[in-house]
């Protein structure tokens, strides 16, 4: 079996006797961990490839007052279409990994990088005319690129960016989530079901609130369900069935500041239960900060490699 069909397993929820792991990271610490590794393999199960894109273009000051301005602002696409190819053909010739297009702060992330996230909370709440004005042409940016990555076959899935939740909940009313953020996403999600490819959504914090939604909109994927901040065993018990969880394994404690003892045991304990029926592939619950120490990190991928 390839890393490829591993996930494609895990995603379908059958237990295949492997547990597909994927552990990201900041520059530091995956320079730190490579070196203790043939090739700088860590053995991630996934191969994640920045398509290009675009972003907002000579933006003016007006966007970060707190009144919402009377214009949308200008864009301008970035990347190389030859490079993510070449990127996508080195994957699928010279890794058995599933491919990954990967695109973070794409709809209500790119909505506040314009207009600070403060004032467009005060928009999606005071201002909805404006809100959903700048949301539809996020949306239809967003289109446009998609249509264009979707059209490379060695794509895998495609990971959408957009962090929804605070520690303690969604930063908005799930009503205004269902009403502002939803439609845009859905349009999204079901170009990428109907060129065959999976659905990956990113989201930090805690969006429980909204799960049911996107397992309805056809969402396959959600990273990196942080521990701290919602509780991943009610997760898999609840909606376990219908959906893959990808993380868990805690960077806001138990990576940065437990003993090698304690990484090993918490991570035994996650993936021996979150990868119960399939619909799990393991990894910490945020990409590897700078404070992880290198034990802790290798540890980590010593005891993932033993579900493989």
């Amino acid at each position: 079996m390839t890393k490829r069909d591993a996930i494609k397993a895990a995603i379908s929820h059958k237990e295949v006797g492997v547990v597909p792991y994927w552990v990201d990271f900041n520059p530091e610490p995956l320079e730190r961990a490579k070196v203790h590794f043939p090739n700088g393999d860590l053995g991630n199960f996934l191969y994640g490839i920045s398509p290009p894109w675009w972003d907002w273009y000579q933006l003016p000051e007006s966007y970060n007052d707190f009144d919402a301005p009377d214009f949308l602002p200008q864009t301008r696409g970035r990347g190389s279409y030859e490079i993510f190819r070449d990127e996508l053909q080195f994957a699928k010739e010279k890794t058995d990994c599933y491919r990954l297009a990967w695109v973070y702060g794409t709809h209500f992330e790119k909505a506040n990088f314009a207009r600070g996230i403060e004032n467009f909370l005060a928009d999606l709440a005071g201002n909805k005319e404006f809100a959903k004005s700048l949301l539809d042409m996020i949306i239809r940016k967003n289109i446009v690129m998609l249509e264009n990555i979707l059209t490379y076959p060695e794509i895998d899935g495609v990971l959408l960016g957009s962090d929804w939740g605070s520690q303690q909940s969604l930063l908005m009313n799930p009503d205004t989530w269902r009403e502002l953020i939803a439609p845009g996403e859905l349009k999204e999600y079901e170009l990428i079901k109907n060129a065959g490819k999976d659905v990956w959504i990113h989201s930090c914090g805690n969006i429980e609130q909204i799960l049911p939604d996107l397992i309805d909109m056809g969402v396959d994927v959600i990273n990196p369900v942080q521990s701290e901040a919602m509780n991943i065993y009610d997760l898999k018990i609840k909606y376990g069935s219908k959906i893959t969880f990808c993380g868990g394994i805690s960077t806001q404690q138990t990576l940065p500041y437990g003993t090698p003892e304690e990484v090993k045991a918490e991570t035994e304990k996650v993936v021996s239960f979150m990868s119960k029926g399939g619909g799990y592939i393991a990894g910490p619950s945020q990409c590897i900060q700078d404070d992880v120490p290198t034990e802790n990190i290798l540890v980590l991928l010593e005891k993932l490699k033993s579900f493989t």
